[in-house]
């Protein structure tokens, strides 16, 4: 008994030596141990770090000033990010400056902090960041992120975004989705656009583009391709810049979608009306046929459940617009969209959420198409939105937020709803746009 004593002792010894080093470590790197949106509903689930908080809560975290070379702005997007993700609230302490020196845990605690992010960037132009747990009185977790060059580019700006997503991550175990991208179509061409709304512009090689979908992998997209000879579909690759057509028995083809493991596109595909096929994303096989047309009924936009075993889709065969699911070999088809949601039933644009819990699709309300999400297994609904005109839902990895089209300002735009707490942000600004298509996770912009 008494040598499992001395151990256990030994043990709790080792750990705050271990404690006390890190902070050793992080005074000699130089770090000191210390938007517009709209809201109808509150009902964010709990967040865990240290301590549970309640719901409707978002832990707050300060960011200390970062030194080294392009240090406030890197502060800055960081706090965007977080606040953008929704899941966390960036405090900037009123009326006095940040303590410097050796963290002072319950004066943080003060401040409204229960994380403090502190990072530096060091002369070998890495990002070298420290995450607290404030109520624990500890240091989370140390990484350190390679910063491309330029400064303010493309690359380093998705670089910074992945510090916040780890951040994120760190702090509430669900990593964020600062470094994603979307796709939407504007000017009869594809566009591209971070997910805070920056470094939008054209994709070179997708003139006359609709309807563009992810791979999983992040580096192909698959879209509509309006060419003179019909309207086919289109894998490209983003990092080589090649590109081909998907074969298919007609000359008039849409809506791709990807399968979760990236091997099998299906799209819908037809002359008098359109059925779903199958085909191997980067094969030369035929496409196999997987709904069946009576007459001129139209089935497309297909989606695919996260583990690739069913489809989602719309289809008119009832009469009018409705959304189905059926197995990803075509067999066992289902209405999935039965319950009336207003005096005109047509309800398309499925998009099946990452966690598999909901489908998002849009559906005419009084007049206007409006977003709204079913649950695949009891048919429970919820409406997102109400305010202008809102359709095409594409959701984010993180299966919290929901890109969608609107016209409540106006024209058509894209906007970001984060569906657990009901606030929107504007992400586009400009000509009309639509289509929108949320990224996976990513690395790179190229």
């Amino acid at each position: 008994m008494k040598s499992r004593r001395t151990a256990e002792e030994g043990q709790r010894r080792d750990r705050r030596t271990g404690v006390a080093r890190a902070s050793l470590v992080l005074l000699a790197l130089g770090i000191a141990t210390r938007g517009a949106f709209s809201q109808d509903t509150a009902k964010s689930p709990g967040v865990r770090i240290g301590l549970t908080y309640a719901r409707g809560t978002r832990p707050g975290v300060i960011i200390t000033p970062i030194a080294g070379v392009s240090g406030d702005s890197i502060r800055a997007l960081i706090s965007r990010d977080f606040d953008f993700g929704d899941r966390v609230q960036p405090v900037t302490p009123a009326g006095s400056a940040l303590p410097t020196g050796a963290l002072n845990y319950p004066l943080f605690a003060k401040l409204g902090a229960q994380a403090v992010v502190q990072a530096t960037v060091t002369a070998a132009g890495s990002l070298h960041v420290a995450v607290h747990d404030i109520a624990a009185g500890r240091v989370m977790n140390v990484f350190d992120v390679a910063l491309p060059t330029p400064i303010f580019g493309p690359e380093w700006r998705m670089a910074v975004h992945g510090v916040s997503d780890e951040a994120e991550r760190v702090i509430t175990e669900q990593r964020g989705i600062a470094q994603t991208r979307i796709l939407y179509e504007r000017d009869r061409a594809l566009w591209i656009v971070d997910s805070d709304g920056a470094n939008a512009h054209a994709l070179q090689g997708t003139q006359a583009g609709l309807s563009p979908a992810w791979h999983p992998s992040g580096r192909y997209i698959a879209f509509c391709l309006l060419a003179n000879d019909g309207q086919f579909i289109v894998v490209r690759d983003l990092l080589g810049g090649t590109a081909h057509r998907v074969n298919s028995r007609w000359a008039s083809s849409n809506t791709p979608a990807f399968s979760p493991d990236g091997t099998t596109l299906v799209f819908a595909s037809g002359s008098d009306g359109f059925d779903l096929y199958s085909v191997a994303a980067f094969g030369t096989e035929q496409p196999q046929r997987l709904t069946v047309n009576r007459g001129s009924v139209i089935n497309q936009q297909p989606t695919f459940s996260p583990d690739g075993r069913r489809i989602a889709f719309q289809s008119d065969r009832s009469g009018h617009s409705e959304v189905y699911i059926m197995d990803a070999d075509g067999t066992n088809a289902e209405l999935l969209t039965t319950m009336a949601y207003g005096e005109d039933p047509k309800r398309t644009n499925p998009d099946w959420s990452p966690d598999g819990r909901k489908v998002a699709f849009q559906a005419q309300v009084n007049g206007s198409f409006q977003v709204l999400t079913i649950n695949p297994r009891d048919r429970s609904v919820s409406n997102l939105t109400s305010e202008g005109r809102n359709e095409d839902p594409s959701w984010a990895p993180d299966g919290r937020h929901v890109v969608f089209t609107s016209t409540r300002s106006g024209a058509k735009q894209l906007w970001v709803l984060d569906v657990e707490s009901a606030r929107v942000r504007q992400l586009t600004h400009g000509d009309r746009a639509r289509m929108a298509a949320w990224s996976p996770r990513l690395t790179s912009v190229k």
